[in-house]
């Protein structure tokens, strides 16, 4: 008789304590075997000690306001790949190493994928989208949705972004006019005005109006998300890489992602069935978010999107439009109220042009604009890094050797299926090592002319740009260009016509927070607020 059938002899007959006991002893020799096994096989590395057993340095990484500086700092020290202490004893390989990273996106989906964690998270807030899946079922929605992103399509879609950066213009302006030397104006809620509008009416042909004073309850949960940010959240997330169902827990903030997943399905619905009206009763097919995907839903249709899948890149298409965007726009409006001389300059290219600006002059005619959005998103990007799960053995090559935890020098990687990698953005856009000595700071300039990335390491980097921001490989963000559209038309429209200084001059302090993405705030303050003083350009 074998093990495994003399303990299902013995499971049979036992009670349900004793099943229970049992499951826990043979998932514990379980996690005991693969660690073991993860332990044996992964190359040694070194690197810091861990602040406790229970957290490592994790806890450190997710308090810090600029954790690319922590990264870059172990780096000078153990080399361009090393190992963290992270929760509950385990640990996390770190890529600091070009190459390495490149090796890990362009495998992306089919070697390595999200950690269970991170899955489930995903899924309790959108369902099972382009985001989580991996494999053929994320090349094939990828697929589907590619041609509402496509140059053509934005291009139809760039007045929607300009006409509701005019809907702030005129509100600012109005209570410019009421105030004696400019308005006190709190932009990080106009900001995420703009975004959610945008979404709504380039995405799904909806008007959500919240520019316009409309309350909705995505709107409101959205905010709520990122004016709590929550330290149980955090610590669960840490402590869900080794027990991922903590993430189910039903604390606060999950009920709100409950509620926001619920809400955003109830607008998906509707919007779905009246967009299905308005095709049989036009009869006209549209290359919109909201007509590809109805096209998908054809049981016929060669890149066919499930009833679940379409609503999942619905939500992931609300979230990701509204979040990522608006807290680079407030990001923008800070930095250029900081940089007097960067914000005049700007000005200056952006009203040489006449009328509304369009896409091929926002991508193609203003060199200066295009450098202080993609500082900002180098600065600020939206995920400070990323985490991958091997789902298999693999062997990852190295720019250069390293000594690893035993003094021998390696030129590659032997990962074991199970390891926990993550790339850190912050360091990769921020590094002095690639981008200068003044990697830390706010220079648009650096984009430009012969003072251009050329002239330092920042080439070797892979990704838009040689930034990491907008990830890179199969997962590399589908909405890049419309995030780009957006945020160049809405800060060209906004500089021309405003000038912004912080609140309290130049001792305001503004830092970064944890949201549902990080976003900016005001140091020492509650919530979210970012004022600024505005005042109107004649």
């Amino acid at each position: 008789m074998t093990i495994l059938a003399l303990i299902s002899n013995r499971l049979a007959s036992a009670g349900p304590i004793d099943v229970a006991f049992a499951s826990l002893a043979v998932w514990l020799l379980l996690k005991t075997v693969t660690s073991a096994r993860r332990h044996i096989t992964t190359t040694k590395l070194r690197g810091p000690a861990g602040k406790s057993w229970m957290y490592g340095v994790g806890r450190v990484i997710e308090e810090s306001q600029d954790s690319g500086s922590l990264f870059e700092q172990w780096e000078k020290e153990y080399g361009h790949v090393y190992t963290i202490p992270h929760a509950l004893g385990s640990s996390h390989v770190i890529l600091c190493d070009p190459k390495a990273a490149t090796h890990m996106w362009a495998r992306d989906t089919m070697i390595y994928d999200h950690p269970p964690v991170t899955k489930i998270a995903l899924k309790n807030a959108i369902g099972e989208g382009v985001l989580s899946a991996a494999g053929e079922s994320h090349k094939r929605q990828r697929k589907a949705l590619s041609p509402a992103f496509s140059h053509s399509a934005l291009r139809k879609v760039t007045p929607v972004f300009v006409q509701a950066a005019y809907k702030v213009v005129d509100a600012w302006t109005s209570q410019i006019e009421t105030a004696d030397n400019g308005a006190m104006i709190e932009v990080q809620g106009w900001m995420n005005h703009i975004s959610l509008d945008s979404i709504g009416l380039a995405g799904f042909s909806h008007d959500f109006e919240a520019l316009d004073g409309k309350k909705s309850t995505i709107g409101d949960i959205l905010d709520m998300l990122d004016s709590k940010p929550s330290k149980t959240i955090m610590l669960l997330f840490m402590l869900g890489f080794i027990f991922p169902w903590l993430i189910n827990l039903p604390v606060e903030r999950n009920r709100m992602l409950a509620r926001l997943n619920e809400s955003m399905e109830k607008i998906s619905l509707e919007l779905l069935d009246q967009t299905r009206r308005e095709k049989e009763h036009i009869g006209v097919e549209t290359r919109s978010v909201l007509g590809l995907l109805l096209k998908a839903e054809n049981i016929d249709a060669e890149l066919h999107l499930s009833p679940a899948e379409i609503l999942a890149e619905m939500k992931v298409l609300m979230i990701a439009g509204y979040e990522t965007t608006a807290a680079s726009m407030t990001w923008a409006l800070v930095e250029l109220a900081k940089h007097p001389d960067t914000q005049a300059k700007l000005r200056d290219e952006v009203t040489q042009i006449n009328g509304d600006p369009t896409y091929d002059q926002l991508h193609n005619s203003l060199p200066y604009l295009d450098a202080v959005v993609h500082e900002i998103l180098r600065l600020h990007p939206s995920v400070p890094g990323l985490t991958r799960q091997a789902l298999e053995d693999d062997v990852i090559p190295l720019t250069e050797p390293i000594e690893d935890a035993t003094g021998n020098m390696v030129n590659s990687l032997t990962i074991a299926k199970g390891t926990l990698l993550t790339v850190s953005i912050n360091y990769f856009n921020q590094s002095e090592k690639y981008w200068g000595a003044d990697a830390k700071q706010f220079r648009p300039e650096r984009w430009l002319g012969e003072e251009g990335v050329n002239a330092v390491r920042a080439k070797e980097l892979q990704g838009h740009r040689h930034l990491q921001t907008f990830s890179d490989g199969p997962r590399t963000c589908l909405g890049r260009q419309f995030a780009l559209t957006e945020f160049k038309a809405v800060l060209a429209v906004l500089v021309r016509a405003f000038a912004f200084e912080l609140r309290d001059g130049p001792s305001t302090k503004v830092e970064l927070t944890r949201g549902l993405l990080p976003r900016a705030k005001v140091s020492g303050e509650e919530g979210l607020d970012v004022p600024l003083r505005v005042r109107r350009i004649d």
